[in-house]
């Protein structure tokens, strides 16, 4: 149940998830929530503030990818939610797949919050193909 501060993870629009002939999966049209630290923080302490939450149950993760920013395959084994999660220019992004539900949104940022010593700002996008 949230308060007045709490964010409710609402979920505007839902991407969908394609399969092209060439292979590979893309998705049509993005759902990102920033969660931005009250605090400035760099990215290798956010980076490692998430992982430090994701080593703790109910969560499974994966970071499979080569790239220039932390990514993670989030899945919430309490309330079955799968996300992706990035951290970059001083932001946690959590990015809604097809199937994600607002609490597991919700139980993450309540964690992350738990695991900080600062508040967290949280904005929500929408937008066209993230691929």
């Amino acid at each position: 149940m949230a308060d007045d501060d709490t964010p409710t993870f609402a979920i505007p629009e839902r991407p969908e998830r394609r399969y092209p002939r060439r292979g590979g999966v893309e998705y049509e049209g993005e759902t990102v929530f920033s969660l931005t630290p009250t605090a400035e923080q760099p990215d290798a302490d956010l980076a490692a503030l998430v992982e430090a939450v994701l080593e703790q149950p109910p969560y499974r993760y994966g970071d499979w990818f080569d790239l220039p920013m932390p990514l993670y395959l989030v899945h919430d084994d309490e309330t079955g939610d799968t996300f992706r999660v990035a951290v970059r220019d001083g932001t946690v992004e959590f990015h809604v797949l097809p199937a994600t539900e607002s609490a597991g949104l919700r139980a993450l940022h309540r964690r992350l919050d738990a695991a900080s010593d600062c508040g967290w700002a949280v904005r929500c996008r929408t937008g066209a193909a993230s691929g």
